[in-house]
C-alpha cells in the first residue's frame, strides 16, 4: 500500500485546512485508517482513526475541531481541521492497517503498525 498525503501548508491561527491521503495498491476491506502528527520536539501522537464501518476515534485535544472521514470508493482519507492553533503545528501522517477493530490512538502511534505515508507539513502561526 502506498499512501500520499496532501493539503498541508501555512495558515494563521483560527484558520482551516483539509488534509487528504490517497491510498494506492491493495487495501483489504478490513482496514483501519488514521491520522497522526509529530510536532517539533514532540513525540508522535495519534489524531484520529476510522474503521471499515466509518466509526471514528478522535483525540480529546482536537475532538471539537478536527473531523476524520473517508471516501472508500476513492480510497482516500481526509482530515478537516478547523480553528487551528499554533500547537497544531506538526508533520501530519496517514497510516493504514489491515485489522479490525482499530488499535487505540496511543498503541498505533507508538507501535507504528501498518503502512505510513511520508507526511504533509502543517504550520500554524499566531
Amino acid at each position: 500500500v502506498q499512501l500520499v498525503e496532501s493539503g498541508g501548508g501555512s495558515v494563521q491561527a483560527g484558520g482551516s485546512l483539509r488534509l487528504s491521503c490517497e491510498a494506492s495498491g491493495y487495501i483489504h476491506r478490513r482496514n483501519c485508517m488514521g491520522w497522526f502528527r509529530q510536532g517539533p520536539g514532540k513525540e508522535r501522537e495519534g489524531v484520529a482513526t476510522i474503521d471499515r464501518f466509518g466509526l471514528s476515534t478522535t483525540a480529546d485535544s482536537v475532538k471539537a475541531r478536527f473531523t476524520i472521514s473517508k471516501d472508500s470508493a476513492k480510497a482516500t482519507l481526509y482530515l478537516q481541521m478547523n480553528s487551528l492553533k499554533p500547537d497544531d503545528t506538526a508533520m501530519y501522517y496517514c497510516a493504514v492497517e489491515d485489522r479490525y477493530p482499530c488499535r487505540s490512538l496511543t498503541t498505533w502511534s507508538e507501535g507504528g503498525f501498518g503502512d505510513w505515508g511520508q507526511g504533509t507539513q502543517v504550520t500554524v502561526s499566531s
